[in-house]
């Protein structure tokens, strides 16, 4: 057994995946499943027509204790923590103080505490820099106890109301504290795949005995990350250390969405954030050297991460950061960054593969039609 072998760590649902018949693979320092004997597209399609549950426990899960939590948290994100309503979840960004994301985040707010889920590669880092910014009066308890299950799709709210039938009356980005056949559970109705969805904090001692009871349900079938990744693309969705990272600012990620307005300019809590500055300039003059497109194939073949970009006349203009074949789009999609000038829906580039030039649109995203439910 190799090193790397023996430091990856497992998640609670490891014999599950195993048992199941999934390929296993390395994945921010954990084994995870990447495919089910379903296969990729598969399971891509049945989680856009049904329900797919996937195993997210490798992220970070972060409980925030103290009065004065959500004003410390938002000193260190774009985002309006202050006001976020109890019951309701919201997407926030760490950044840096040259602008750069660290990582991106989801806030919720419990009534009595916040919950805060990050990215597993970055949890050691963002958790440090929690302790290190937030201050005395904050209570930092890392849930290393609980695992994550996304169960995403159409069909997603059938199969759980089963387990729960008060799950139906939940919207997008509503958060609570709940009892899913009889477990403690904490429960967002959001997810990664721009499909109606959960996402399900459970006590790791009791994860397989929830995964098996959601598999049990008629349109449920396991998902690996092949399929979470294709999701998650169609709907364009970024993946921190591809699509974002410390090099990249909100604006530059066209992640402009994700800045509350009341810490723009002139709002309420203008600012205040580590590189708001350098973000607040940007928004404000509308330009930057790179912008974050998505790109869509004119042909069959998938252009994926790392491809150069080139204008007519061969110059490079922009990197692929994530890319394949959209089952549900029927085309190659892609984002990446290109030159500010480049960045214009309908703007044609090329893509280098294999050296030849592979015709690409600007477009817009999502490629697919996001479902969430609003109520």
């Amino acid at each position: 057994m190799s090193q790397n072998e023996q430091a990856l760590a497992k998640t609670a649902l490891y014999d599950l995946h195993v048992e199941l018949g999934a390929k296993m693979v390395p994945f921010a320092g954990y084994e995870m499943p990447v495919q089910y004997p379903l296969g990729v597209k598969k399971e891509h399609n049945h989680t856009r027509e049904q329900a797919g549950l996937f195993d997210v426990s490798h992220m970070g899960q972060v409980l925030l204790h103290g009065e004065g939590a959500a004003a410390a948290l938002e000193k260190l994100v774009p985002v309006d923590i202050i006001d976020l309503p109890a019951g309701k979840q919201r997407y926030a960004l760490f950044t840096n103080d040259a602008g750069g994301i660290m990582d991106d985040l989801m806030v919720s707010n419990l009534g009595d505490k916040l919950m805060v889920v990050v990215n597993a590669a970055c949890k050691e880092q963002d958790i440090a820099h929690m302790r290190a910014n937030l201050g005395e009066g904050v209570e930092i308890e890392v849930l290393e106890d609980r695992s994550l299950l996304a169960l995403q799709g159409p069909k997603a709210v059938d199969a759980l109301a089963r387990l729960q039938p008060s799950v139906t009356e939940m919207v997008f980005m509503d958060f609570q504290t709940i009892q899913i056949n009889g477990i403690d559970c904490y429960i967002g109705r959001a997810g990664y795949t721009g499909e109606d969805g959960f996402e399900i904090s459970v006590p790791s001692s009791q994860a397989t005995e929830l995964a098996k009871a959601l598999l049990e349900q008629p349109e449920v079938e396991a998902i690996g990350l092949g399929a979470r990744d294709s999701l998650r693309l169609e709907a364009g969705l970024c993946l921190y250390g591809n699509d974002i990272d410390t090099t990249t600012t909100p604006y530059e990620a066209s992640l402009l969405w994700a800045i509350s307005k009341n810490r723009r300019l002139e709002g309420e809590r203008e600012g205040g954030f580590p590189g708001a500055e350098t973000v607040l300039a940007q928004i404000q003059e509308k330009k930057a050297d790179r912008k974050r497109v998505g790109l869509l194939g004119q042909g069959r073949a998938p252009v994926r991460e790392g491809t150069e970009l080139v204008n007519a006349q061969g110059e490079t203009i922009g990197t692929v950061t994530s890319g394949t074949f959209g089952p549900t789009a029927g085309a190659p999609v892609a984002m990446g960054y290109v030159a500010f000038d480049y960045a214009a829906i309908d703007t044609e580039v090329f893509a280098v593969v294999r050296g030849k030039q592979l015709p690409m649109t600007v477009a817009k995203t999502p490629f697919v039609p996001q479902r969430y439910y609003r109520g």
